[in-house]
């Protein structure tokens, strides 16, 4: 009895040892985790887009040049001024283009009083050949007066519209609603055919042409959303639609570039202006988010640490945009996870953690 009150002992002894030294090591491990705080990946509704860098062009340039030769006469524009369709900003040589349409008319009129002449004498020989008066030889010299007087009219005709045609375009006028962007030429200047005179900009709607990665192919599409600002409106947003696509990609850079169509009525925006942006290809996709301080940026390498069961795991990540304390994860965080928010510092891959209780730490 003796015996077997004593191996109870023993064993109740052994127990409670091994209890004792299991709750050491427990302790033991419990103590040499690192101690973090965590957050768990959220998902928010955010639209797809692509950041964008470009500038912003007029839709319509033109140089206007002297379309006849001559010494300009005087200028009605500078640069910086608004014009409209069909104004007139300049005049080259009027006086002698308006002299060569006097001249022109003056000769017209004379071809067609020889013309009405040669053709009362065809009328008169034709009358005295059908009496047997006038010869054959008659007949066919007033014939071909009368028709050599008509290809004067015609020509004279074709010599007055030249002239007309000089006299109108001596006088420089612009082909749609623009801005002077530069003026070339003034008053005194001698100028040839070809010469430039002004160079015009149709600003009431600019071109934003940006470049994006050839692997963005096949997600730029016409008539998409583009957002942007510009250095001298910082608060300001801008929108335009895309309206051309480029259908090569630059060897180069591997890059290719489209262009948003921007309607700019008061003006505000500036032709080659600096512009920043985004083009909007989805909205509101379920995107996974953490806070800032989860992403640890090195070496233009982003990741965060993730906790599963007590243990830290490095994931590298792609992270995006940054909203409100958030930071946008593009791939390699889903919705649900939990991440290190602090306490990183001290961790390595597969380290043991232990979160923190905030009202107790």
């Amino acid at each position: 009895m003796k015996q077997s009150l004593l191996l109870v002992a023993l064993i109740a002894g052994g127990l409670t040892a091994c209890s004792k030294s299991d709750q050491a090591v427990s302790k033991t491990e419990v103590d040499s985790a690192i101690p973090i705080t965590t957050a768990v990946v959220k998902s928010v509704p955010l639209d797809r887009t692509l950041q964008v860098v470009g500038t912003l062009f007029a839709k319509d340039e033109s140089t206007l040049s002297a379309e006849v030769d001559g010494q300009v006469e005087k200028t009605m524009a500078e640069f910086g001024d608004r014009v409209t369709a069909g104004q007139e900003i300049a005049r080259i040589d009027t006086t002698t283009y308006d002299a060569q349409v006097k001249q022109a008319a003056a000769n017209l009129a004379k071809a067609k009083a020889t013309a009405n002449n040669t053709g009362q004498d065809l009328k008169r020989v034709q009358e005295l050949r059908k009496s047997g008066i006038s010869s054959d030889a008659d007949l066919d010299k007033a014939t071909a007066d009368a028709e050599q007087a008509r290809s004067v009219v015609k020509a004279s005709e074709a010599e007055q519209a030249i002239a007309a045609l000089h006299l109108e375009k001596s006088r420089v006028s612009v082909p749609y609603d623009s801005a002077i962007a530069d003026r070339i030429a003034t008053a005194g200047d001698y100028v040839k055919v070809g010469t430039p005179l002004f160079r015009i900009i149709h600003d009431g709607v600019l071109k934003y042409i940006v470049q994006a990665p050839e692997r963005y192919v096949g997600d730029v599409k016409k008539e998409q959303l583009v957002v942007f600002t510009v250095d001298a409106y910082p608060t300001n947003q801008f929108t335009g639609k895309v309206f051309l696509i480029s259908p090569q990609v630059n060897t180069a850079t591997r890059a290719f570039a489209f262009g948003a169509l921007v309607q700019n009525p008061d003006r505000k925006l500036r032709a080659n202006t600096f512009a920043r942006g985004e083009v909007i290809f989805e909205r509101d996709v379920p995107t996974p988010m953490v806070p800032i301080d989860a992403v640890l940026s090195l070496a233009g390498v982003s990741r965060v640490f993730v906790v599963e069961n007590g243990v830290a795991h490095a994931r590298t990540v792609e992270a995006g945009r940054i909203r409100d304390g958030w930071q946008e994860i593009k791939s390699g965080l889903k919705a649900g996870e939990t991440v290190v928010l602090t306490g990183s510092a001290k961790l390595f891959e597969g380290s043991k953690v232990r979160v923190k209780d905030a009202a107790h730490e």
